[in-house]
């Protein structure tokens, strides 16, 4: 069996949920629910950061990156997700560089939450539709005009690149991108596996 490589960023205050939950969605994902025990899931997930050392993610969790940007393998997935250390993120270039290298290498390029002004700053959301958390919207309308906000749908994906609302929105992202990748029964074995709602709509909550 051949494993997607799913890469998801880390950086300082980065939001919890933000990342945890597509690397549980990614890592818990069965192609036989009978066999969950004794086979890997369809995807290799590994956490990158900028360096080599401990990251201090939202309320103080220390998580220790797999990768820094450097080391960092051949991707098919990028989870850039979001929190308040995107603000500071978004200046710092050589991460920026980064994410843009991996969408010209072919990369599907997915964010949750405020990980989207990331991409945006990146210059991968140029003329595209996109989301982001709901108390970001018009904070991405101003920095970015070209891109068409989406404000009334939980997950956006223009051709390559995935976006999603706030936080708890990127288990639906995960979801719905394994649904893509190994069919509907897959995805919903994922999702009661985690005893989580299978996401049957793409509205968007409020």
């Amino acid at each position: 069996m051949t494993r997607r490589m799913v890469g998801i960023l880390i950086f300082p205050e980065v939001e919890v949920l933000d990342f945890c939950g597509p690397f549980e969605v990614f890592s818990v994902a069965p192609l036989d629910e009978e066999r969950r025990r004794d086979e890997p899931a369809p995807y290799e997930v590994v956490l990158i950061a900028e360096g080599q050392g401990t990251v201090i993610a939202t309320g103080g969790l220390k998580v220790v990156p797999d990768h820094d940007l450097v080391a960092a393998p051949s991707l098919d997935v990028l989870i850039v997700p979001g929190g308040w250390g995107t603000r500071r993120e978004m200046s710092n270039d050589r991460l920026l560089s980064w994410i843009a290298r991996q969408a010209r290498r072919g990369t599907t390029m997915a964010s949750v939450c405020t990980g989207s002004l990331l991409l945006g700053k990146a210059g991968l959301l140029d003329g595209k539709r996109a989301t982001t958390h709901w108390r970001a919207l018009e904070d991405m309308r101003a920095w970015f005009p070209t891109v068409t906000i989406v404000e009334d749908e939980h997950i956006v994906q223009d051709g390559n690149l995935i976006t999603s609302a706030g936080i708890a929105a990127g288990i639906d992202l995960a979801l719905r991108m394994v649904a893509a990748h190994h069919g509907d029964t897959v995805a919903r074995a994922t999702a009661r596996y985690m005893e989580y709602p299978f996401p049957e709509t793409n509205r968007r909550r409020v």
